[in-house]
């Protein structure tokens, strides 16, 4: 009986101070419904009840925790919310872009407008569906071709310049003066404007090969302006993050230098290689100024990158917004747009995926 007595006195000073579980919920529930009440007296809407409830939350929260577990841990909780409520903050766009383009891209989403293109669609057409109430015509297939040949390309380009030249700045050039001017040049490339990536390889071909030249291999260029920063920037400093002791092993062992880095300090820096040429290439894909300049558009197939005016995703909702296919039933066009957004951020994760993956197989095997 008195072990009993002990051990009951000795958990209630262990929970003296401190507030049930459920307290914070308690808080929250009522603050819902008072941020309903609040917002109701000054015209209801849920972002006004959303901000509403969170603000009175917080101050209610903290009040609560000061009251009943001091003013130390109050602080503490009030720092805990403004935290969780940064972020959550920061996802709201996210969300909110994420939502509207699926709710309005799913719809646009079909076999037709993933595999035709819109040679022969004209505002007729678009007319008709809208009267009948029949299914669009015309799809993005010419737009997907081109973003995936223009993109391969621009990668081709420049993930091999990129990756030599932060191995040259991480393994042969620390110290010297070469070093720092290409240092000075990433850095003023990755501040360049798209448009102007796009005029310098529109005025480069148009010295080369004369005025009027637009193909999708000038786009890749233009693009290949703005990817090599990010390229060089990413690799530079996975490269600097693997350890020295790696290549002095190496070089203990008799290995050179050129083989040090090609069997030792690149594969094990080959996710963070991967995710830097990944960042660049969502930093392009959805690029439209710079592939208005040098690739034009195109409303049929171009399978030849060398030869004739390209589409890609972007261009192709820029165009289906501003300018309707039929201009008296937007509606359609309205469509297609949201469609290729949609499939378009559908590439970019799918590029992720595959960095992920790509990672994870070049990765250096570890074991304990």
């Amino acid at each position: 009986m008195a072990a009993n007595q002990t051990l009951q006195r000795r958990q209630s000073q262990l929970t003296r101070g401190h507030l049930p579980s459920y307290a914070v919920w308690v808080v929250l529930a009522a603050s819902v419904v008072l941020g309903a009440a609040l917002s109701a007296l000054i015209g209801f809407s849920v972002v006004g009840w959303a901000v509403i409830s969170a603000v009175v939350f917080v101050i209610a929260a903290t009040i609560v925790t000061a009251v009943g577990e001091g003013e130390r841990k109050a602080k503490d909780r009030l720092v805990t919310f403004l935290v969780y409520g940064a972020f959550l903050i920061a996802l709201l766009p996210l969300v909110s872009v994420l939502w509207t383009v699926l709710e309005r891209g799913v719809p646009g989403l079909s076999y037709n407008f993933l595999f035709t293109s819109m040679n022969g669609v004209t505002g007729a057409v678009d007319n008709q569906s809208v009267e009948n109430g029949t299914p669009v015509l015309g799809g993005a297939y010419h737009a997907v071709l081109g973003t995936l040949q223009i993109t391969f390309w621009a990668t081709l380009i420049s993930v091999p310049i990129g990756l030599l030249t932060a191995v040259y700045l991480v393994e042969y050039g620390e110290g010297k003066s070469l070093t720092k001017a290409i240092t000075f040049f990433v850095d003023v490339m990755t501040g360049i404007p798209s448009i102007v990536a796009g005029l310098f390889a529109a005025a480069l071909f148009t010295l080369l090969f004369g005025p009027g030249t637009r193909t999708g291999f000038v786009a890749a260029v233009a693009l290949s302006v703005l990817m090599i920063p990010v390229v060089v920037r990413s690799t530079e400093e996975m490269l600097k993050i693997v350890p020295n002791e790696l290549r002095e092993a190496a070089y203990a062992l008799g290995v050179r230098k050129w083989r040090t880095i090609t069997k030792v300090v690149i594969p094990t820096a080959i996710s963070g290689i991967a995710s830097g040429v990944t960042l660049s290439i969502a930093r392009v894909i959805g690029e439209t100024a710079p592939i208005l300049v040098t690739a034009g558009f195109a409303s049929s197939i171009n399978w030849n990158v060398f030869s004739g005016w390209m589409s890609t995703l972007p261009t192709f909702i820029y165009y289906q917004i501003l300018t309707p296919t039929s201009p008296t039933a937007p509606d359609p066009s309205t469509q297609r747009a949201w469609a290729a957004a949609l499939l378009l951020i559908l590439m970019v994760m799918l590029l992720n995926l595959v960095a992920r993956l790509v990672a994870r197989m070049f990765a250096p095997k570890t074991s304990r």
